[in-house]
């Protein structure tokens, strides 16, 4: 089998075998095909696609090219969840315990941001204490004890994938759905997971800007799921101003604490609630979403999402003192209101720009070197279609420095105020096929 063949064969619009496919990356991997070939193929992809069945064949031999994790010593069906990113995407933190706590078992792989805020793992490492390096064994005595855990990812999770995306960056092959999809799930599958949800963000704060390539992404996703026998469901939210009110780490830590209290943002709630629905049908846990969404309710009501919120910091070492006290948390030692320079209503919060306005105060990193500073960010305290008066706070600015005139011209730019405005949908699509 020579790779030139097979770039050949892609480019004229020919489908590839599994086994060719299964070359392609068991080679590449091994460093015995060179950038320059694996890139004329990655270009080809880009323009001629790929079938459902090219797409699934990639994705396994992805998810094969390194560890894969086995749950399968975790009572339950293991339910993961992902999302392609956003601006104030606190739901994992509130997901994991709340999904946990109606006795779905939560064996969570989580990552480091790279962009507007850090990830999952740097939000958690905001409270003192918390450990997110667990041995294998550890984690999975974790979850058999007590539904849930969130740790770092495996440094061999799918090394095909990593050594892919590296290479799509600088050959302008990014944006290309069938190789977005495979990278995507070969992770969730080498992960463990028995089955999957996904939230496909669209719009100004998302990868997919539009929802025609949204809405194809998922159900790509969702068929690639289920040709690997994994149950996989997904949604398409809005990603056209931020979700939720905080950008930040500790800020979101705190986001999620009140949210799991019951005093959450109404957005943030409502999108934990249709996601982790999913997630409870899937486990076999309702039959229905609506059945699984009043079991969410009730255990968010209740306080026993809280509780095992607080069970989850205390399992895995952290400071179970900075949850029953949160202004702890928020140790930034500016706090700078950004005034409305006009009364009416706001009408544009352009997500990715606030994103970015988050990480020049340092809640994010642009290179994988760099450390973030979890007091740092964000909080909105208006959103799209609220109305404001001249002089009122849009939001707070949390800094360690008082030099923040470029953020502020940022925030200008990118924060609209008109006469009319209506809130963005939250939630587009649901797809379950």
């Amino acid at each position: 089998m020579r790779m030139v063949d097979l770039i050949e064969k892609k480019r004229d619009g020919g489908v590839l075998s599994e086994q060719e496919i299964r070359y392609i990356v068991d080679e590449y991997t091994k460093n015995q095909i060179p950038d320059y070939q694996m890139s004329a193929l990655l270009m080809a992809i880009f323009y001629e696609d790929m079938t459902d069945e090219e797409i699934t064949a990639l994705t396994l031999a992805m998810a094969e090219s390194g560890e894969v994790i086995d749950l399968s010593s975790i009572a339950g069906i293991k339910v993961d969840k992902h999302s392609t990113g956003g601006v104030g995407d606190t739901t994992t933190l509130i997901l994991a315990p709340l999904v946990a706590s109606v006795g779905v078992p939560v064996a969570k792989m989580s990552g480091r941001g790279l962009g507007y805020t850090g990830g999952t793992l740097d939000k958690l490492e905001s409270i003192p204490g918390f450990k997110i390096e667990l041995s294998e064994a550890e984690f999975i005595r974790l979850v058999n004890d007590s539904q849930v855990a969130v740790i770092g990812q495996s440094g061999n999770l799918a090394p095909a994938d990593k050594k892919l995306y590296a290479l799509r960056d600088v050959t302008a092959t990014v944006n290309s759905i069938p190789l977005i999809a495979s990278s995507i799930m070969s992770k969730k599958i080498a992960a463990g997971a028995d089955a999957i949800v996904l939230d496909v963000t669209t719009g100004d704060g998302a990868f997919m800007k539009n929802l025609d390539d949204a809405r194809r992404l998922a159900h790509t996703m969702v068929r690639i799921g289920k040709l690997a026998d994994r149950q996989t469901m997904a949604i398409i939210s809005d990603m056209s101003q931020p979700l939720g009110e905080a950008i930040g780490n500790s800020l979101e830590i705190v986001e999620a604490i009140e949210t799991l209290q019951g005093k959450g943002p109404e957005d943030l709630v409502e999108m934990c609630y249709v996601l982790g629905s999913q997630m409870v049908v899937l486990a076999k846990k309702a039959e229905t979403l609506e059945e699984a969404r009043q079991l969410l309710e009730e255990a968010l009501n209740s306080g026993a999402a809280f509780e095992k919120f607080k069970e989850m910091i205390r399992q895995q070492g952290g400071d179970v003192t900075y949850i029953d006290e949160p202004d702890r948390l928020l140790t930034a030692t500016h706090q700078i209101e950004l005034p409305a320079k006009q009364t009416g209503v706001v009408t544009k919060l352009v997500a990715n720009e606030l994103g970015i306005a988050a990480m020049m105060l340092g809640a994010g990193r642009r290179t994988k070197e760099e450390s973030v500073d979890h007091a740092v960010g964000l909080k909105l305290h208006k959103k799209v279609g609220e109305a404001v008066q001249e002089g009122e706070a849009l939001l707070t600015i949390y800094s360690n420095t008082d030099a923040i005139d470029d953020v502020v011209e940022l925030l200008y730019q990118n924060i609209e105020i008109g006469q009319t405005g209506e809130e963005p949908p939250l939630i587009h699509e649901i797809i379950t096929e």
